[in-house]
């Protein structure tokens, strides 16, 4: 009994550890319609935290450009994006970085946390100044 408790907690401690901070794929979800609209992988690079659009899920927007960039990123492919960049991890939060919205073409400071309740959920901040907007992101379980 005891050897089967062992393997269950050995086998289980991977999945809880992973379960705990905001790397890997997460469904982006609209804050204002709750649509699900892409899929984006956080990853680290260099000590620091990214996130890239690896796949949009409106079927009609598959191929979108982003005509509200500016610069170099103009009508460029959304899918591929990188749209989180900079991150660091604080105390309480991943903060320092930004956050990117093709659709509106505008870039945002941007803090990172997982839900307390449910670290399935990763709570998405932009903000510019006092002004704020949150998303509530689901974790993509393969």
């Amino acid at each position: 009994m005891r050897r089967s408790s062992f393997f269950v907690v050995l086998i289980a401690f991977p999945v809880l550890v992973f379960s705990q901070d905001v790397f890997g794929k997460w469904k982006t979800v609209d804050d204002e319609t709750g649509e699900e609209k892409s899929v984006v992988e956080i990853y680290e690079e260099n000590g620091k935290v990214f996130g890239r659009i690896v796949e949009i899920l409106n079927p009609d927007r598959k191929n979108a450009l982003c005509n509200r960039c500016e610069g170099s990123d103009k009508n460029k492919p959304i899918s591929g994006m990188i749209i989180l960049k900079n991150m660091k991890k604080g105390d309480e939060y991943y903060e320092g970085g930004t956050i990117f919205d093709p659709s509106k073409g505008k870039k945002y400071k941007c803090k990172l946390w997982l839900n307390e309740s449910d670290t399935n959920i990763l709570n998405v901040r932009g903000y510019i100044a006092f002004l704020f907007a949150t998303q509530h992101w689901k974790r993509v379980v393969d």
